[in-house]
């Protein structure tokens, strides 16, 4: 090319590149509907965004959506993600993926922390989905029973337990089958409280107080957790020991618990956002089941409780709290 020629070309780029029509496009802003329980439990989601290089108002808006108590609400507030025209649902519960499943069979949605996917119908396959929904599951095969065989080891006259569930919730009626079951295997006798929502909250406590249980077994339902700190402070008061399903239960003075991190599920929700955005097909994108768990046990509350841990259940512990 002639000195004149390069000349002429280098000036022609400046000037395109100067233009409204050759600079730069901002990157697309992705949006992302948010259906979780409270902001408080979504904030590792956020943080996994961010750990991706997602930033919000950048290149990703997200619009929450929190139903408090009120799951009832999960349909509307589909309904309020899809006229906003979203890219992408995150889940948190079974309740809340169900009713994004229902609503609609062509935007993607990523469960962060739900029930059994194949019991309740969200997917027809772990390892290959094949519809819209993936993500990470919080299966709770084997959980009831371990979680039932520990209360055992802790106390070894476990005779009876009581059981608070919500039978409205799908993803809770295996995990009632599988404690009956492992009662059964155990021969502890075992008496189901339901708490569908706040109102039933008073009367499940008197239902427990009469059935003078052992011990108390909590589910990680999203309504049953809503009232976990009134739970909690029932159980100290009646000197019940319990079992819980998050280490934040026993945090908050609860005995102690069993099971996957809530909050390491969530953040890793955010690895399926991150791939589906960058054109991975959900279908294609096997579901996650946790793959540690924590036993955390909070001996302040044992000993208000006049209770001894056995060494054995101590030394199995991967958290104590003082």
């Amino acid at each position: 090319m002639k000195r004149r020629d390069l000349l002429l070309a280098i000036m022609a780029g400046l000037a395109l590149a100067a233009s409204p029509t050759g600079a730069q496009q901002p990157p697309k802003l992705a949006r992302i509907g948010v259906l979780f329980d409270d902001a408080i439990s979504s904030a590792p989601l956020r943080q996994g965004l961010r750990e991706l290089g997602y930033v919000e108002g950048h290149n990703i808006i997200v619009e929450e959506r929190l139903a408090a108590e009120r799951h009832e609400r999960w349909p509307e507030l589909v309904a309020e993600l899809l006229r906003l025209n979203v890219d992408l649902i995150v889940t948190r519960n079974t309740p809340a993926t169900l009713a994004a499943k229902r609503a609609t069979s062509t935007i993607p949605i990523v469960m962060a922390g739900a029930g059994d996917p194949l019991s309740t119908g969200a997917v027809s396959s772990l390892a290959q989905p094949g519809g819209n929904v993936t993500g990470v599951a919080f299966l709770g095969a084997g959980l009831a029973a371990k979680r039932m065989e520990l209360l055992r080891d802790t106390l070894p006259r476990l005779a009876s337990v009581v059981l608070h569930w919500n039978p409205a919730n799908p993803a809770q009626v295996s995990y009632f089958h599988e404690a009956q079951a492992a009662a059964r295997a155990l021969g502890i006798s075992l008496h189901a409280v339901e708490v569908r929502n706040g109102k039933d909250l008073e009367t499940a406590l008197a239902s427990t107080t009469r059935a003078a249980p052992s011990a108390l077994l909590i589910t990680g339902d999203p309504v049953i957790q809503r009232y976990s700190a009134r739970i909690i402070a029932f159980a100290a008061k009646q000197r019940l020991p319990a079992m819980y399903n998050s280490t934040e239960n026993v945090r908050a003075g609860g005995l102690m618990s069993y099971g996957p991190s809530r909050a390491a599920i969530a953040r890793r929700a955010a690895f399926y956002v991150d791939r589906i955005l960058k054109g991975a097909h959900p279908g294609s994108l096997p579901v996650e089941q946790p793959t540690t768990f924590e036993l955390v046990i909070n001996l302040k509350t044992a000993k208000a409780l006049g209770l001894a841990i056995p060494a054995s259940v101590l030394l199995r512990a991967d958290e104590l709290i003082q």
